[in-house]
């Protein structure tokens, strides 16, 4: 099982003049550390279980963009981003470009979008949850054709209507970057993992929850026709002993994914200066977690 680093805090005590410094140093120690994954929120307010929405927060992909040029090897994404925030077409352009800037190390990470104090305070639509899907679905459709060169050509949609579809410079993954959808909604989240997804998070509840939610992916993936296989799942851990630093707790909490197929888990401490984390937990909790498998 490989270990993912989610960002999620921004309170450095230097504030934001030291927040770029901060950030490169995440990056350099995750490396150093060999994370396998990379991620920031997609968020305008902090949210409000993490403290207080006035609390610092970044723009997701202003922010990767900055990590991809301090680092070569580590995948990036946004867990996950809004489908409310962004036109569609002009999401796949953002992403194409990440993907493009940090030589094919971009994912797609996205949902439905649910802060709605966020939307209500910076005036973005925040439709009903029935129609998010509706724009979600139409969401993945967009980028996957704006992803093929052969497909530059009108989109017709009940939300979206593009005139063109054309992306170019074309990604550098192949065949387009990758698509991971968050959440665990068993009717309509994981049916769309199954038909559009190449990775899947979910949050790492128990065990005997995350089965659950695997099962109806697998499911839905009989139903479509898709291979269950072929989906890469990740799980997020926010669990206090990666907060505190409680390497042996933290391992005791994880062995029960590891029979499950879970391919990263992502851990999500509420730290606003990750980058001497990273080196004192993470780098011990990848070696640990390697020898798990």
């Amino acid at each position: 099982m490989r270990v993912g680093v989610h960002i999620n805090r921004f309170d450095h005590p230097g504030g934001g003049p030291v927040l770029g410094a901060e950030l490169a140093a995440a990056g350099t120690a995750a490396e150093a550390a060999q994370v396998a994954w990379l991620s920031v929120m997609d968020h305008y307010f902090q949210m409000e279980f993490n403290d207080r929405a006035e609390d610092p927060m970044l723009e997701a992909y202003t922010t990767l963009g900055f990590l991809a040029a301090h680092t070569s090897t580590v995948r990036l994404g946004a867990l996950v981003t809004g489908v409310t925030y962004r036109h569609p077409g002009l999401l796949a352009k953002i992403a194409t470009t990440l993907d493009v800037l940090s030589g094919g190390r971009a994912t797609l990470g996205i949902g439905a979008a649910w802060y709605d104090r966020e939307h209500e305070g910076l005036g973005v639509p925040f439709p009903p949850l029935a129609e998010r899907f509706e724009r979600l679905e139409e969401t993945l459709r967009i980028c996957l054709q704006m992803w093929d060169p052969a497909a530059n050509g009108p989109f017709e949609g009940e939300h979206h209507r593009l005139a063109e579809t054309l992306c170019v410079p074309a990604p550098v993954s192949s065949p387009h970057p990758e698509i991971m959808i968050g959440g665990g909604g068993e009717k309509k989240t994981l049916r769309l993992v199954a038909e559009y997804g190449d990775a899947c998070n979910l949050f790492a509840t128990s065990p005997e929850e995350v089965t659950h939610k695997l099962d109806v992916l697998r499911g839905h993936c009989d139903t479509v026709g898709r291979d269950y296989d072929e989906i890469r799942k990740t799980v997020a851990y926010t669990g206090e002993p990666a907060t505190e630093g409680d390497l042996d707790a933290f391992t005791r909490d994880i062995t029960g994914y590891t029979k499950l197929g879970i391919d990263t888990v992502i851990l999500a401490p509420r730290i606003g200066a990750p980058a001497e984390w990273i080196e004192r937990f993470v780098a011990p909790a990848v070696q640990r977690l390697a020898g798990l498998d």
